[in-house]
Order: structure tokens, then C-alpha cells, then sequence
């Protein structure tokens, strides 16, 4: 196929906008992809005629007129938040710019192949089952340097630093060997549901330690009232979260970095082996509600809110996701808590949460408005939008002073009240997931071991060999977490 000379320097436009390339740099690429000296000056003034100066007004050098192509995760926090950043923000600043938007599920089954392409969309909440692995992403070079945004002025806040607007430590699990390739927006708190109407009307008491967990699960399936559990069957990794945060609880932060870091016996440590074990039990025990396994999320969710269980692991997106059923349950009192401790050993109390940033958003190497993508980004991550966000959906952001004094409702205030007894006992999830045919094979080690179709060992084994092999596959690329600077001892 021939490429033609517009095309070729268009590429070489988005290449020098996501990988920052110095004068030097552009020419030798130039050179590489056959465009001359002469072809490529009259580009740049074309370029500089039709975009508006760089400046205060459009840090980043957005063209007014380019099309921005905005891809949405429509799952819990639904989309109107995106809606009203491309209708009331992006459309108010560049009202040349025709949007092409798409809010949807599943995002690599219908995007791969424009990835392949080099067709990808300009700005992607890249969140959900079904998702693109961003490490992946990363080690493809897919994803566009985001360093341009964070040193760009925040919007509508003059003199503030994009980078500086947002809450300390939340972009940190988006930077991949010291690049900003990703950016969380939510700020969940993840743990396990249950209704405090049903347990007081039961005289139950949430537990505090694994074993209390197993005597209550005993007692609610002696009752006949509810199963004692159920999980977002099709979706295993929703179980996987809360035990993570066992191990961390258990064994500290030097148990979770073996699993991140891929050591040599990060899955066959005595902790890891123990909390898979405790979970083993539910279904062991039958305390999992029957047919869990082949619901999706939201099917187990609505028989969890009508009462047929008695707790679901999730984040805090629960509530918006399921408002709709919820309103019709006036009486349900949606409340969230930390996951019980593994025993009275553990090295973190057992208040300890999972509370970190989610809900990842991207910019695509490839994509044809990178500018436009990242200021899509700057709005989105404001003040003004992030208030829209709070009052809509029922969750903060990563926005440094939004939400004081709104109300997020009755969901929410338990997650922030578990939130804040877990102090500085804070977990942001375990980072293994970040090589993807771990992150699959955890998942369906997780819903096997669920479902009674493997042993603690067998999955031990299976997850301590393939971890083995991605160590020493020097074709992937690694990536080493650290313990926070100042992690509390319990």
C-alpha cells in the first residue's frame, strides 16, 4: 500500500507529540519515513496557521478545529460526567471541534483492531472487565507520555500546576519506569458490603477476625434468611481484592511486594497460602450463594440487594451502579467495612482498607489529537468537572478540594466512615495484575478455587510458575514497587 506524503507526516506529528522528540530527533524521523526537508517546513507553517498560539489560555496547543474521538467505560459511574465534559467544557472551548464520543463496555473487544491500525481514539477511560491490560499497553509504546498535562497550568485554577491539583500519591501506580502513561480519577474504597437493616434485624454484628466470619456465615445459613455470600460470579477478580488486602493485613507490606515484585516465593509464602485458604472456605462450607459463579456483576448484585445474600465484596461505585433497584429499597441501609482480619496476628489492624485511585484514563501514542486528548483531560480533572462528577455519581475524585460538604448519600458516608477509621492503614491493590497473563490466570485460579475445581496448592503451583516465567522473560518488561515511605506498623 502507498503512503502518501500527508499521511506519513501526520504520523510523524503524532509520534513527536507522544514521545516529546527533540529537533533532532523529528528530522531523523523524518528522514526515516521519506519526508524531505522542503515537505516538512511547509507542514509546520500549515500546522502553525491553523492551531491557536500556545498560552495560558491553551497550554497544551490544542488545534481549535481537530475532531477529538473520546472512548467512555459505561459501568458504574455511568457516563454523564464524560457527556458533560464533551458538551459543556471541551464544546465551550473549541466549538470548531466536531467530538466523536462512545460511552460502552468491553473496550479491547471493540477497539483492538484500531490499536493494530494505528486508528486508535484520542482520550479512552480504560476501565472494566474487558479492558485493556495498560502494561501491555505501556510495553508496546501504545501510550502517549503525559508529561506535556502534568506540567501544564490546571483548568480554571491560574498559577496551580495540573500535577499540583491533585491529591498527594493518587497518580502513582500510573507511572510506568518513571513516565505518566495513565491517570486515575476515582477515589474508591473497596471492601465488603452488607445491609446493617438486615443484620440488626437478625441481632448480627459484622466480624472482626476470619474465624468470627465462618461461625456468622454458619449461623446465617442455619437461619434460612440469606446465603451468607455472593460475588460477581462471572467476574472472580472482585474476590481477589479483599484477599489481597488479608496478605497485606497479614503480612505487611513485605508480603505483598514479593507477589508485585515476581519473587521466587511470592505465592508459596505461609501467608498467601493461609488467606487463600480462609476464602476456600466459604465455599467449602457452602456459605456462597448457590448459581453465584455464572452471574455477572450486576445479576449478583441485584440478588445481593433483594436480600438472597448477606455480603458482596465491591468498591464504592456500587451504589451509582445500582441506583435504579436501590431506589426502590428504601429500607436498605448499604453499609461497607473492612475486610476481617486473617487472625489476631496480623501485622495491620483489621480497620486497615483498601482506599485508592481508580477508573484510569489514557491517550493513545497513535491517536490523531493527542493535544486534544490530554486537554480533554485537564478538564476533566477540575475542579468544576469533578464537582459535577461528586454531586452525580456519589464518589470523590483525585481533584484536591471538591467535595467538602457535599452529600454523597448513605452508601457512600459508611465507605467514608471506614475510610477514615483506617487512618493511614491504607492499601492501593496488589500491582501483579499489571502482567497480564498473570492477571488472567489469577482470575480464573480465583473463580476455580471458588467453584471447588482446584486446591490451595494446585493453584499455588500453577500462579508461582508462571510467575517464574515472566521474571525471567527478559522480552517483558518489569516493573518494581516499593513500600510507602512511612507504612504505619499497626
Amino acid at each position: 500500500m502507498v503512503v502518501s506524503q500527508s499521511e506519513k507526516i501526520d504520523r510523524l506529528f503524532r509520534e513527536v507529540a507522544a514521545k516529546g522528540m527533540s529537533r533532532r530527533q523529528m528530522i531523523q524521523r523524518a528522514s526515516a519515513l521519506g519526508i524531505s526537508a522542503s515537505a516538512l517546513t511547509v507542514a509546520f507553517v500549515q500546522k502553525s496557521q491553523s492551531a491557536v498560539a500556545q498560552g495560558v489560555e491553551n497550554p497544551l496547543g490544542v488545534d481549535p478545529s481537530a475532531p477529538l474521538d473520546v472512548v467512555i467505560f459505561k459501568g458504574g459511574y455511568s457516563d454523564e460526567y464524560a457527556i458533560n465534559v464533551n458538551e459543556t467544557m471541551y464544546a465551550r472551548d473549541f466549538p470548531d471541534a466536531e467530538i466523536s464520543y462512545a460511552g460502552t463496555q468491553r473496550l479491547q473487544e471493540q477497539y483492538q483492531a484500531r490499536f493494530v491500525d494505528g486508528n486508535p481514539p484520542d482520550v479512552m477511560d480504560n476501565s472494566g472487565a474487558g479492558n485493556f491490560n495498560n502494561t501491555t499497553l505501556v510495553s508496546e509504546g501504545q501510550l502517549a507520555d503525559l508529561a506535556p498535562l502534568m506540567e501544564a497550568e490546571a483548568y480554571g485554577q491560574p498559577g496551580v500546576k495540573f500535577a499540583d491539583s491533585l491529591l498527594p500519591g493518587t497518580q502513582d501506580d500510573g507511572v510506568y519506569n518513571g513516565v505518566q502513561h495513565v491517570l486515575n480519577y476515582v477515589i474508591s474504597v473497596n471492601a465488603i458490603w452488607y445491609d446493617q437493616a438486615l443484620m440488626d434485624a437478625n441481632g448480627w454484628e459484622y466480624p472482626t477476625t476470619w474465624d468470627d466470619m465462618l461461625a456468622l456465615c454458619q449461623e446465617i445459613k442455619d437461619s434460612g434468611v440469606a446465603a451468607p455470600w455472593t460475588y460477581q460470579g462471572q467476574y472472580p477478580q472482585y474476590m481477589r481484592t479483599p484477599w489481597a488486602q488479608m496478605v497485606w493485613k497479614a503480612g505487611g507490606w513485605d508480603a505483598i511486594l514479593k507477589l508485585d515484585n515476581l519473587a521466587e516465593d511470592a505465592w508459596h509464602q505461609d501467608v498467601v497460602k493461609e488467606s487463600l485458604e480462609a476464602f476456600k472456605k466459604l465455599a467449602d462450607n457452602g456459605y456462597i450463594m448457590e448459581g453465584t459463579e455464572a452471574l455477572s456483576h450486576t445479576e449478583s448484585q441485584s440478588e445481593w440487594l433483594q436480600g438472597k445474600a448477606v455480603f458482596l465484596p465491591c468498591g464504592t461505585w456500587l451504589a451509582k451502579e445500582m441506583q435504579d433497584l436501590l431506589a426502590t429499597l428504601p429500607d436498605f441501609q448499604m453499609t461497607l467495612k473492612a475486610v476481617p482480619s486473617l487472625s489476631a496476628d496480623d501485622v495491620l489492624p483489621q480497620t486497615a482498607i483498601q482506599s485508592a485511585a481508580g477508573e484510569t484514563f489514557i491517550v493513545p501514542a497513535d491517536a490523531k489529537n493527542v493535544a486534544g486528548g490530554m486537554e480533554w483531560l485537564r478538564m476533566l480533572f477540575s475542579k468544576e468537572a469533578s464537582e459535577f462528577f461528586a454531586q452525580n455519581v456519589m464518589s470523590p475524585t483525585v481533584v484536591a478540594g471538591v467535595g467538602e460538604g457535599v452529600d454523597l448519600g448513605a452508601a457512600f458516608s459508611s465507605a467514608q466512615a471506614a475510610d477514615l477509621a483506617a487512618g493511614s492503614n491504607k492499601f492501593s491493590g496488589a500491582q501483579f495484575t499489571r502482567y497480564a497473563d498473570l492477571d488472567e490466570e489469577s482470575k480464573l485460579q480465583f473463580g476455580m478455587l471458588l467453584t471447588g475445581q482446584t486446591s490451595v496448592d494446585d493453584m499455588v503451583s500453577t500462579l508461582q510458575d508462571l510467575t517464574d516465567q515472566i521474571r525471567e522473560d527478559d522480552s517483558i518488561t518489569k516493573f518494581t514497587r516499593e513500600a510507602p515511605v512511612a507504612t504505619p506498623a499497626g
